[in-house]
């Protein structure tokens, strides 16, 4: 599984909870052997435009983890932040770019604290994405035969 490059996407908007999902991804990264930048974009909204970006660009990226909060407000904005996230995501995922998604959708602070540090949901989304950069691996050499 070594020598992936990897970049990691974090949304700032909640950097208290976005940087120990940032400090999980990388360990599992590097317990894994794979090179990974790190960029910060505002919010959840723009890490698909960021990762669309780096495809564009061919910036030499094998996959992508996604990282941010989004926490549940007064007004309908939540569910707008989470749905289109979530469809910018698959969107690039059924395109054929392996992306981890990390990006939490609660009620609450403490509910996504317990997910950023005790569940450990960045180290989640990096496992995701080696998963389904070794599943393409498989499948390509598979298709070499």
């Amino acid at each position: 599984m070594s020598g992936y490059r990897i970049l990691i996407i974090a949304g700032a908007f909640y950097s208290d909870i976005a940087d120990p999902m940032i400090k999980g991804a990388s360990e599992a990264l590097a317990k894994a052997d794979c090179s990974f930048d790190v960029v910060e974009v505002p919010g959840a909204l723009e890490i698909p435009g960021a990762i669309t970006q780096a495809e564009l660009t061919d910036a030499g990226y094998d996959g992508y983890i996604a990282l941010g909060c989004v926490i549940r407000g007064e007004t309908t904005h939540y569910d707008y932040v989470c749905g289109e996230s979530a469809r910018g995501l698959m969107d690039l995922s059924l395109e054929g770019v392996p992306v981890g998604n990390g990006i939490l959708t609660v009620e609450n602070r403490a509910q996504a604290m317990v997910r950023a540090v005790e569940k450990n949901k960045g180290a989640d989304a990096a496992e995701a994405c080696l998963s389904i950069l070794q599943l393409r691996d498989r499948f390509r050499g598979e298709a070499e035969d």
